[in-house]
């Protein structure tokens, strides 16, 4: 069984006054035992009997207070230095590594060694190490990621603007509803971050109350079937209007809105998207499904990611953000859920919500 350090302090305090203990006792019998032994070989005249052996007890009992004390003291001495560097070491390597994490030295672990709570602290200080170590990671690619997609739309609109001033271009409708669009997505872009960030931080909460799933997805459908219409792409659903759920219904039809909005891009003319939805013992089990291209299998582990998409060229068309499955995930993951994609004749974005749970 591992001993825990309580445990171990507790031995460690018990044997303590053991050996005190016994030295007390050991002195006393001994010191005891040789002043009576020399009262007894010089005890010849009975006359004088009692008074030695009052003296004999004497001496016997202050030399064994004295070697008692001093073997007390010494074992005391030896017993706190062990403790105490066994202890601090362990405290004072952490101490060391904390100082050199907050120089940013993230890179740097404690060695662990043993099972009890100081090996757990030492676990838990090279835990939050990895976790900060993964974090500055993804803050810097984040940091990459935001420039590289602030770069490509403010230089086309500089150079669209340098055009116009110089007279080489004329600012025609097109050429105007162009710059338009790189605002647009400028702005979506900066609405979404914002979003991600309020969703990540403590104050985040979500407003749950019973709903009915087939009204939100309706509502969700709602607000993109003129789109889908324009795309000439059909959009169906399938849900009982029995099926209930406690939830936030303005992220619920988020989640539903950037899942449509996403199968809609990667949808061919005259392709299908269908949403169906079906009970499952304590959950919900709401599908998505297109018949567009797919998404390869080597990208399924990474869609979720910030700013991650499958088409690297990142154009306009198909580019997107790549932020929408991120809040996607963020708020299933708020609500209890879970989800994931899979490809098949197109792509299937499953998505299962706890029913009651609060």
């Amino acid at each position: 069984m591992n001993k825990r350090l309580h445990v171990r302090l507790a031995f460690i305090i018990i044997g303590t006054a053991v050996c005190i203990l016994l030295i007390s006792t050991i002195s006393v019998i001994l010191a005891t035992h040789y002043h009576i032994s020399m009262f007894l070989d010089q005890a010849a005249d009975m006359n004088h009997a009692m008074s030695q052996l009052d003296h004999h007890l004497e001496q016997a009992l202050v030399q064994s207070i004295i070697w008692m004390f001093a073997g007390s003291i010494i074992l005391a001495i030896l017993i706190g230095i062990f403790v105490a560097k066994r202890i601090s070491k362990p405290l004072v390597d952490m101490k060391q590594v904390a100082e050199q994490m907050s120089s940013g030295q993230l890179d740097v672990r404690v060695s662990i060694g043993g099972t009890d709570e100081l090996a757990e602290l030492g676990a838990s200080l090279n835990e939050l190490a990895e976790q900060l170590h993964r974090q500055e990671q993804l803050r810097i690619t984040m940091t990459e990621d935001i420039a590289h997609e602030l770069r490509t739309p403010l230089a086309t609109l500089k150079s669209h603007m340098r055009a116009f001033e110089d007279g080489i271009w004329e600012p025609t409708p097109e050429r105007l509803h162009s710059c338009y669009e790189e605002i647009e997505r400028l702005t979506g872009m900066v609405a979404e971050l914002e979003d991600l960030t309020h969703m990540e931080s403590p104050a985040f909460q979500l407003v749950r109350q019973e709903e009915q799933l087939v009204s939100m997805i309706e509502q969700g459908i709602g607000l993109l079937s003129a789109a889908y219409l324009e795309k000439q792409v059909e959009l169906s659903y399938k849900c009982s209007p029995d099926i209930r759920i406690i939830a936030d219904r303005n992220r619920i039809i988020q989640i539903l809105v950037n899942l449509l909005a996403n199968a809609l891009k990667y949808t061919p003319v005259n392709g299908r998207v269908s949403i169906e939805a079906v009970k499952e013992h304590n959950a919900v089990h709401i599908t998505v499904q297109d018949t567009g291209s797919g998404i390869d299998e080597e990208d399924l582990p990474h869609i979720f990611n910030r700013f991650y998409r499958g088409d690297k060229s990142r154009n306009r068309s198909t580019g997107g953000s790549g932020l929408g499955l991120t809040i996607v995930k963020k708020l299933v993951d708020a609500h209890g859920g879970r989800i994931w994609a899979e490809r098949r004749q197109g792509t299937v974005f499953h998505i299962q919500l706890p029913k009651q749970e609060a």
